[in-house]
């Protein structure tokens, strides 16, 4: 037993048992997280029950099953819920029924002692809405201008033609909402601003200064006129989409109208095949990654976060790379080995164990208050008290997120110069080189892997960094991206979305938890896969350059 242990073989197999039980741990979490998120894309087939209390009349029920719990009917009834005194065991169901606007709540539990049998109808329909959650009922007629024009089952022909028509008037007046409008009111910002920066000007002549005011007048003209025709386009769009509408029956009876504008998209679960159902499928988890956030982001998609978090990861990169090189190159190779370089050293790994929040309170202090208060003092001072530089923006959360991880950069880095032997910088001094020529054309290029990995390892925590960005940078909903069409096209001064603070906002922050607790699987494992998609990427190319100068070097 003393020679099996002092072979050593022990060891061997309790790391590989480590090693499996976490790939197990990993690849559980990650199934989690996929299977409880993409199955929220799914169509789920709608139900219909009599649900019937004691002493009561029956009601009915229809809505999509969310989950099934098992409880001990003592836990019930402590918890004040009518249960059968027969039964022991409960079992019970939630079901969405949707129809927040109707019901007042979307999301009920039902005891399936009191349930009937369960039916699906085949023409039971699922609405998704702008506003007010999904609706759950029959569709029983299709109007224009406030006419029925078909009734019962030849409703739903008519109403799906409509309906792609209605959504493409939605899309043209989000457009001209977010994009033409948008472009024309920035515009009338940038003349406000240059209206107010001549008025401070005080080394302007009267004459100069009025001739500046009335081409700034005629320019806002200008954009007046554009914008009046936009509204105009947009109110005639409005009108036209008032015209369709439909009416629904609720489980309870009631007759409802919706307007076709507010639909998003149609769908009858119980009536569609495997394929159908694969397409709708395929085509809602599209929605979710192309889309943009509504309904306190429990519902659309996570476009602007996803955008925001791999440009925010890609800023950071461009910044902490070069200094974190830098910085381990001087501490190796020029800086004189003593007391004061090992006590930087010490500072540097220190530094790498200070928790995030204090990152996020720095960066708030020096960069947003500091750097773009100053920025704004002495170039924006028209814009102010508003501020431009001085408020949450992209480029200060990058900025703290590079000082964040530039000790796992300049650690890595300086691994990597201490791993090239001696005789290879003896060899290129021995022919003649510098020791500049020796580092930047020798050591450089031999350590590039070192480089990448230290860069692999800091994308991997600055993508899912939340607490600093909190105060830095993201925002719960950014009226607009980052990048656009606008000069100068990359907008450093905006703030962002995140998909990190995303997962945190809708899961803890949404006013209906069960609508958003599907959405939170899913966004993470979207952020999982930008990460993991990121970090190959930076293997990719450290793998090409270890290839590259491991074949120079033979």
């Amino acid at each position: 037993m003393k020679e099996w242990m002092r072979s050593g073989t022990p060891w061997v197999w309790l790391t590989g048992g480590a090693v499996a039980v976490s790939l197990v741990m990993v690849l559980g979490l990650l199934l989690m997280i996929g299977v409880r998120g993409l199955g929220h894309f799914w169509p789920s087939a709608v139900v219909e029950f009599d649900y019937a209390q004691e002493g009561q009349q029956p009601v009915r029920v229809l809505g999509e099953l969310s989950r099934s719990e098992t409880l001990t009917a003592a836990a019930m009834r402590e918890a004040g819920h009518a249960v059968p005194e027969d039964q022991e065991i409960v079992v019970r169901h939630l079901i969405k029924r949707g129809n927040r606007d109707v019901t007042g709540s979307d999301f009920v539990w039902y005891l399936g002692s009191y349930s009937s049998e369960w039916r699906y109808p085949s023409d039971a329909m699922v609405l998704e809405r702008l506003t007010w959650g999904d609706f759950i009922g029959y569709l029983r007629e299709y109007r224009e201008d406030g006419e029925v024009i078909v009734s019962g089952s030849e409703a739903r022909q008519a109403f799906e033609a409509r309906l792609q028509e209605t959504q493409r008037m939605v899309r043209e007046i989000a457009h001209i909402e977010r994009v033409e409008i948008g472009a024309v009111n920035r515009e009338m910002e940038r003349l406000r601003l240059v209206e107010r920066g001549l008025n401070l000007r005080d080394e302007l002549g009267a004459a100069e200064r009025e001739q500046r005011q009335a081409e700034l007048a005629a320019e806002r003209a200008e954009l007046d006129a554009e914008y009046a025709a936009l509204q105009a386009r947009r109110n005639d769009l409005r009108s036209e989409l008032r015209r369709y509408s439909i009416v629904a029956e609720v489980m309870d009876g009631r007759m409802q109208e919706i307007q076709l504008g507010e639909i998003v998209k149609a769908w009858w679960p119980n009536d569609m095949g495997f394929f159908a159902k694969l397409g709708f499928y395929g085509q809602s988890f599209w929605d979710f990654i192309s889309g943009f956030p509504r309904e306190a982001n429990t519902e659309g998609g996570i476009l602007p976060a996803i955008f925001g978090t791999v440009m925010m990861v890609m800023i950071m990169s461009v910044v902490v790379t070069p200094f974190g090189v830098m910085a381990a190159i001087y501490l190796r190779e020029y800086a004189k080995q003593g007391p004061l370089t090992r006590a930087i050293r010490i500072s540097v790994n220190n530094l790498a164990g200070v928790p995030s929040i204090v990152f996020g309170v720095f960066g708030l202090g020096f960069f947003v208050y500091f750097i773009g208060g100053g920025i704004d003092q002495v170039f924006y001072q028209e814009a102010l008290p508003s501020p431009t530089y001085g408020g949450p923006a992209i480029i200060w959360a990058s900025l703290t997120l590079a000082l964040l991880t530039l000790p796992v950069v300049i650690v890595s880095t300086e691994e990597g110069l201490s791993r090239i032997p001696a005789s290879i910088r003896q060899g290129s001094l021995a022919l003649g080189a510098t020791k500049a020529e020796t580092l930047w054309r020798v050591v450089v290029p031999l350590s590039a892997p070192a480089m990448m990995t230290g860069l692999i390892l800091a994308v991997a925590r600055a993508a899912g960094e939340v607490a600093p960005l909190m105060l830095v940078g993201v925002v719960k909903l950014a009226p607009s991206l980052p990048v656009d069409g606008t000069a100068p096209y990359l907008h450093l001064d905006r703030a962002f979305m995140h998909l990190g603070f995303h997962i945190f906002d809708v899961g803890f922050q949404s006013p209906n938890v069960e609508a958003g607790r599907p959405l939170v699987y899913a966004t993470a494992l979207v952020l999982v896969l930008i990460i993991i998609i990121l970090n190959l990427t930076a293997i990719a190319i450290r793998n090409r350059l270890r290839e590259k100068y491991k074949a120079e070097s033979d």
